[in-house]
């Protein structure tokens, strides 16, 4: 005779959803997405969190991500969704969060999304790239000589193998920044310069990243930092409002 089935354990459900926003400085640009991922679950517990789990015979927390920076780039701006079973304040939530995190993991923000104001879409991302060695005149030239192409193939290698991107289609802006010393450039040692540029660019699929960009300014326009570039992703959200046109 065949044993009876136990009931399934009861699954508290979802009763609010936060949005965290959070940084990622320092070594921690270095920590891959599943590191991460890691470390939030860890700070959840560690932190007393009553975040909701899925059913099954694995639960999981309910922590959902938005597409997270590659590794070994840092960021101001990366999301993730917390699903609660009660309701908790969301500046508590930062601040027990934020303490229990790795150094180079930050919580920036924390609000709650309700049915009348849900997760901004997040459309494009908003970059800074630090070029060592390379004036500001040859990152504007070729700046300018990127922007007047019709597109840009680049190759990436993935685990799947090699894929072809353009890279042109994915940029919607891109400048070299003034620095704070108003000449368009900030100092990396006392004799070299560093250009700064800024670039917005779309989110697509396939994903073309910052180092696609710098691959064809690279290869086609003649641009060699010194040594590795520094990128870093400074916001995401709605196209219009990281480039400056969205209407009221």
């Amino acid at each position: 005779m065949a044993k009876p089935v136990p009931p399934r354990a009861f699954v508290a459900p979802a009763v609010q959803h936060l949005i965290v926003r959070y940084a990622k400085r320092g070594k921690m640009r270095f920590a891959s997405h599943r590191d991460v991922a890691r470390a939030f679950e860890r700070g959840v517990r560690r932190a007393g969190l009553p975040i909701a789990y899925s059913a099954g015979f694995t639960p999981h927390p309910k922590i959902s991500y938005a597409g997270g920076a590659p590794t070994g780039v840092a960021s101001e701006a990366e999301y993730l969704t917390l699903g609660m079973t009660s309701s908790q304040g969301a500046d508590l939530v930062r601040e027990r969060l934020d303490a229990v995190l790795p150094d180079g993991i930050d919580v920036i923000d924390v609000t709650e999304e309700t049915p009348g104001r849900p997760a901004g879409v997040l459309e494009a991302s908003e970059w800074r790239v630090l070029l060592p060695g390379v004036g500001p005149e040859a990152a504007e030239r070729a700046v300018a000589g990127f922007l007047a192409r019709a597109d840009a193939p680049v190759e990436r290698r993935t685990d799947k193998g090699v894929r072809q991107l353009d890279a042109r289609s994915a940029v919607v802006e891109m400048s070299v920044l003034a620095g704070a010393d108003g000449d368009r450039r900030v100092a990396v040692t006392s004799t070299q310069d560093c250009a700064i540029l800024r670039m917005v660019v779309l989110h697509m699929a396939p994903a073309v990243r910052p180092d696609d960009v710098l691959a064809v300014l690279g290869a086609e326009h003649g641009i060699a930092p010194s040594s590795p570039s520094l990128i870093t992703r400074l916001a995401q959200g709605q196209r219009d409002a990281l480039t400056g046109t969205a209407t009221s």
